[in-house]
């Protein structure tokens, strides 16, 4: 572990944690409590998270909750959770309650059909094995590939924008092993800021995150708690502290109770 913000008491910060009446525990999934890999739907939780996870889950004065930049209903049957917590899905387009309410931002008509024209593009062009279709949003993956099949890939989607019609409707963002196109709304971000507004005033949280798009959480933390990097490798970053996985993810979650 390495403290990247030096005005962090961070013994203090996790005393205080610990004591709170409420507290919030917001993680991202992949990189985070799972590996990456090759196929998507294999990237199951690293070993022994789940039991980790499912006595926190139930604890009275913690709210957990998962920001991901996956389909709602393609995490779930990968956490082999207990109970299901609160689930933000496609970078925070979606939200999942416990309860099984389920609510979708708005999102703009014409950047819907942009998206769908960029769906038809990649099935033209070769890329249909390659992409990860959700709502407001669709990825390109190349993780795992060997480098001819990457610079290939890459070479396509240098073209995609220029060929759709109403293309700056869309964001294009990286992340390790792809590109995602999505629908300027919601992000990670947001998300945190919905959530820790909804808890009483006060309340300590940490965001838990490994990747580009878990900066915006990492911002938004700060006003009330801390962000914790999850890599194996450390890259500039927002948040207040870096760990690496699984071993150091799992002993944070120990330390919570």
């Amino acid at each position: 572990m390495q403290i990247l913000n030096s005005e962090l008491k961070y013994e203090e910060f996790l005393a205080n944690l610990r004591d709170a009446s409420n507290k919030a525990l917001i993680l991202d999934y992949d990189g985070t409590l799972a590996p990456f890999r090759k196929n998507p739907s294999e990237a199951y939780p690293y070993e022994g998270i789940p039991e980790l996870l499912n006595p926190i889950i139930e604890m009275p004065d913690t709210r957990v909750v998962i920001i991901s930049g996956r389909w709602t209903k393609d995490l779930i049957p990968l956490l082999k959770l207990k109970n299901q917590p609160e689930i933000w899905g496609t970078h925070g387009i979606e939200r999942l309650k416990p309860d099984g309410t389920y609510h979708t931002a708005e999102l703009d008509e014409r950047a819907l059909q942009a998206l769908a024209r960029v769906d038809e593009w990649c099935e033209a062009n070769g890329l249909e094995n390659k992409c990860e279709k959700k709502p407001g949003s669709l990825a390109i993956h190349w993780r795992g590939l060997d480098d001819s099949r990457i610079k290939d890939i890459k070479n396509k989607v240098d073209l995609i924008l220029p060929n759709i019609p109403d293309s700056s409707r869309l964001d294009l963002h990286k992340f390790d092993g792809g590109v995602e196109l999505r629908i300027p709304s919601r992000d990670k971000g947001d998300a945190v800021t919905t959530i820790m507004n909804e808890m009483p005033e006060g309340t300590p949280g940490v965001y838990m995150g490994d990747d580009l798009t878990d900066e915006d959480a990492f911002k938004a933390i700060k006003k009330w708690g801390i962000g914790i990097l999850v890599r194996k490798e450390f890259r500039a970053t927002a948040a207040d502290v870096w760990i690496k996985p699984p071993d150091e993810v799992k002993d944070f979650l120990k330390s919570w109770s």
